[in-house]
């Protein structure tokens, strides 16, 4: 609609994420584990993703989906516990809550998966792609910016869990694959979204700005 100027309302690639602290890490031996991170909220696509590890458990694909994060009570949102633990407890994902150690989780996973609805620029992910793990998420925006289709990782759609599934059964069974997104993710982090950059990207707004003499409400200027 041209309501804003775009040189006003610049970009910026998130807040960052620290590729020093979290490296590359090998695959674990073992069947594929799939990880998703994040709280337990509808709109992230939970249920779908739990749909998903039903149907490949039903088609014999070799993978197990690992849920990490909390359920939140006070948004409307939220997974109950209880299904979250009737979930767990019917062997179709494994259920942990919540876990401090980022790196960990990636270290026992070998998939990153986000079937979110809608995102901002999802963390999760980030720190997933820090470690070296190929990413499978949603094409909505915010995962794009991280998830580049055949590239970093592999695009489905939103609210759907036959393609989801599909994906995760494909990068289950490809381990070559596997190493190919999971690099490039590696690498596109490295470039544009380690902490580093980010802040030198944050400094040169700022010092562009105060650069500026803006026009104010009074006629003056600022």
């Amino acid at each position: 609609l041209r309501l804003i100027r775009h040189d006003r309302f610049p970009r910026m690639a998130g807040s960052g994420v620290d590729t020093v602290a979290l490296g590359p890490l090998p695959e674990p031996d073992g069947v594929p584990v799939a990880a998703f991170v994040g709280r337990m909220l509808e709109d992230k696509g939970v249920a779908e993703l739990v749909g998903a590890a039903r149907l490949l458990a039903d088609r014999g694909v070799r993978i197990k989906v690992r849920l990490v994060g909390p359920p939140d009570p006070h948004n409307p949102a939220s997974i109950p516990e209880a299904t979250l633990a009737d979930w767990r407890d019917s062997g179709a994902v494994a259920w942990d809550g919540a876990e401090t150690d980022i790196a960990a989780v990636w270290r026992r996973a070998h998939i990153a998966v986000l079937p979110s609805y809608r995102e901002g620029l999802p963390k999760a992910l980030l720190e997933a792609a820090a470690c070296g793990r190929p990413l499978v998420a949603t094409d909505v925006p915010g995962c794009r910016e991280v998830v580049r289709d055949e590239e970093t990782g592999l695009l489905v759609p939103a609210r759907g869990v036959v393609p989801l599934a599909d994906a995760l059964q494909r990068l289950a069974g490809d381990g070559a694959l596997r190493q190919r997104l999971g690099a490039n993710a590696r690498r596109l982090v490295e470039t544009r979204f380690a902490e580093p950059e980010v802040v030198d990207q944050t400094l040169g707004l700022y010092r562009r700005l105060l650069g500026r003499r803006w026009p104010n409400r009074a006629g003056g200027t600022i």
